[in-house]
């Protein structure tokens, strides 16, 4: 394909991922005995955050550490709150969770989660006896604790635990689970910035290339490849890094 063609080629933006959890990746994840002190629970909890490589392996970890932390938890899920209420799940222990919380909103009322808008905790403390939580219930999960992890104006981060048992989570569910979302929120922040910082990386390699085969092609200096290739993204209304890729990848497989 030659370079005036690629340029032409349609730009699809990418979709966002979606995470499951498979409980067989966490094998070497010991369940923490009754016993241990919470500062070393939530110390050893830490360690396992940190030690992920990317924001994946970090919502994955921390939803199966929220059910070994959390008095009461026996299912969680990461979820993205929008401002219409729509709620996309990141991260799950088990499908019931998915099938809780990828879901329209009631048309009746507002969802038990919305009050997570104007508070950092939202809980449900028997979805049998809580008027319009009937999709909880009929999953078989009985009470809820969620926790906001991130928050902006458009869009919350939300971590949030599940009970099969009416009224599990008590106060210490509530300090332990509020401690733990504090550490999963700087683990995050950690993995986010290691992987945008390697994506940099990538990006200015990709970048130096495509300026390279432009300086052979069009027998113009670094400078002038580099301007030909911002004009033709800028033109193209395609970000420079997938312009960059779109020329190497054409270069290396002609």
């Amino acid at each position: 394909m030659c370079c005036g063609a690629l340029l032409r080629t349609a730009f699809r933006p990418c979709m966002p991922k979606r995470f499951v959890v498979v409980a067989s990746r966490f094998s070497d994840l010991p369940h923490l005995p009754a016993g241990v002190e919470l500062a070393e629970a939530l110390t050893t909890a830490a360690r396992r955050l940190h030690e992920t490589s990317s924001p994946a392996g970090t919502l994955d970890t921390a939803v199966r550490l929220a059910v070994d932390l959390v008095p009461g938890a026996d299912h969680a899920g990461i979820s993205v709150m929008e401002r219409n209420n729509r709620r996309r799940t990141l991260a799950w222990t088990d499908e019931v969770v998915r099938a809780a919380e990828d879901g329209h909103p009631r048309d009746d009322g507002r969802p038990y989660w919305d009050r997570l808008w104007t508070a950092p905790v939202a809980e449900v403390t028997d979805s049998e006896g809580d008027e319009g939580e009937d999709t909880l219930s009929g999953l078989g999960l009985r009470s809820v604790l969620s926790l906001r992890l991130r928050a902006d104006r458009r869009r919350l981060t939300v971590l949030t635990a599940y009970s099969r048992k009416p009224r599990a989570f008590d106060e210490t569910a509530l300090r332990i689970g509020r401690l733990f979302t504090a550490h999963v929120g700087i683990a995050l922040d950690s993995a986010t910035v290691r992987e945008q910082l390697t994506q940099a990386m990538h990006t200015r390699d990709l970048i130096g290339q495509a300026t390279g085969i432009l300086m052979e092609r069009l027998d113009i200096d670094a400078a002038g490849a580099f301007d030909s290739l911002v004009r033709a993204s800028q033109r193209e209304n395609v970000k420079l890094r997938d312009l960059a890729r779109r020329i190497v990848d054409a270069h290396n497989n002609p």
